[in-house]
């Protein structure tokens, strides 16, 4: 299974959804585009949240793949990609090979941004979603965030992209989550409360309860 992690906006809790997803899955990762914090990014914090322990039935381990662009400004793929005298190519965004990944292991591919953040001229973070990919959509409430939900969704169904579910981060909001829930009809996979702090016992514990909502995405 490859599961495709977006969101509906920027710092909505991407990154910390991988890491539960990665964990409950014992999957592999890879981020095509990092932007910007080269020497903190995304991967070295999955690397950091992950214990892969805590399942002695199973032997595998993650593997966290190299980025296809990693570039050094904290911007849209687009513009970090100008400032460092290139373009994104979608062509040179390949995916792990099997030979290089547990061909037996999940895979969770994290995106920038929400859905429509340019990578180049043409090409949004959309057009990095493949068919076979499940897209897993996380939410976090502010003031639009119903809108930025449901555009988000809709867009993906435009595309006949395979939706997997949602994941809501952040204080719970009831009236939100159902009108969401509601007008989708997209499952919940689960929530992701706004913590004081997250470490690999806080990650395994979210793992624990995610895994088996996880286990169920057809």
């Amino acid at each position: 299974m490859k599961l495709f992690i977006t969101g509906i906006s920027t710092d909505v809790g991407k990154t910390i959804a991988s890491a539960i997803i990665v964990e409950a899955l014992q999957a592999d990762y890879w981020k095509p585009i990092q932007a910007g914090d080269l020497d903190n990014s995304d991967s070295h914090k999955i690397k950091s949240y992950i214990s892969n322990d805590g399942h002695p039935e199973r032997s595998r381990k993650t593997v966290i793949h190299e980025n296809s662009y990693k570039l050094n400004t904290p911007a849209s793929p687009h513009f970090a990609a100008q400032v460092d005298g290139i373009a994104i190519d979608l062509k040179n965004i390949s995916e792990p090979n099997p030979d290089g990944y547990h061909d037996k292991n999940h895979l969770v591919i994290e995106g920038a941004g929400g859905v429509f953040v340019p990578l180049n001229d043409t090409d949004c973070v959309i057009d990095l979603i493949r068919p076979d990919y499940k897209v897993i959509v996380i939410s976090r409430h502010y003031l639009g965030s119903i809108n930025h939900t449901l555009l988000t969704i809709e867009a993906l169904k435009n595309r006949k992209i395979n939706i997997a579910g949602i994941i809501f981060s952040g204080d719970e909001n009831k009236a939100t989550e159902s009108i969401i829930l509601n007008k989708t009809g997209i499952k919940c996979i689960g929530r992701i409360e706004q913590e004081p702090y997250f470490d690999q016992n806080v990650i395994l514990e979210y793992a624990n309860l995610f895994r088996e909502n996880l286990l169920k995405i057809q």
